[in-house]
């Protein structure tokens, strides 16, 4: 049995997973638990490397097979090195993206089906998040919240593509609902954060 928890953020580009994951664990540490903040693809030596790789826009030819790949190699590293470690020692790991956007992005972003269950089955080693938050923004609000920045590889897709991973989301939304729990995140962030709070503090009084 593990000590600690295991919290993802998930979302499309642009949903605020970063402040709100900054706020939890400014919130979580004050509280007097050790937190752990990761991030995929990466997370790890390794994992970067291969995060340079997907997300550099000099690589626009990669296959889906071959994307869907390397977030699964570097995910598998990251859950030997990181995740599993923290958890064990009773640590709270809260990560930015894990399996869901895998299967949001690869199995219905790009088509692939299945088979993307299948190769991070291996990869995540029986390792889920308690609990997932899903920031949900349409992709078109997302698209403009990120407009002024440089855009990675994932980034410059079509909407069309945005668009079918945010269904990806809503359909593990309910596929999941035990531990994803959706999140308007189109309101002021306090009151964003303010949900995600309760919905934490439900999981570490369980």
């Amino acid at each position: 049995m593990s000590n600690g928890y295991f919290i993802s953020f998930e979302g499309v580009d642009g949903s605020g997973k970063s402040t709100q994951i900054s706020k939890l664990k400014e919130y979580l540490e004050e509280s007097g638990y050790d937190v752990i903040l990761s991030r995929e693809p990466g997370g790890t030596r390794i994992g970067e490397q291969i995060r340079s790789v997907i997300l550099d826009p000099a690589n626009r030819e990669m296959t889906a097979v071959t994307e869907a790949l390397l977030y699964a190699a570097s995910r598998a590293q990251h859950v030997h090195d990181v995740i599993a470690p923290a958890v064990k020692e009773g640590k709270i790991v809260i990560c930015d993206r894990f399996v869901d956007s895998s299967i949001a992005y690869q199995q219905y972003g790009r088509g692939l089906g299945e088979c993307v269950r299948i190769i991070n089955g291996y990869a995540i080693d029986g390792w889920m998040p308690d609990l997932t938050f899903f920031l949900k923004v349409k992709p078109d609000i997302g698209e403009e919240r990120i407009e002024s920045r440089e855009k990675d590889r994932i980034e410059l897709e079509d909407m069309a593509f945005h668009e079918a991973v945010y269904r990806g989301y809503e359909s593990l939304q309910e596929e999941f609902s035990d531990r994803i729990v959706g999140i308007d995140a189109a309101r002021p962030v306090e009151e964003i954060f303010a949900e995600i709070k309760r919905y934490t503090d439900m999981l570490l009084k369980r």
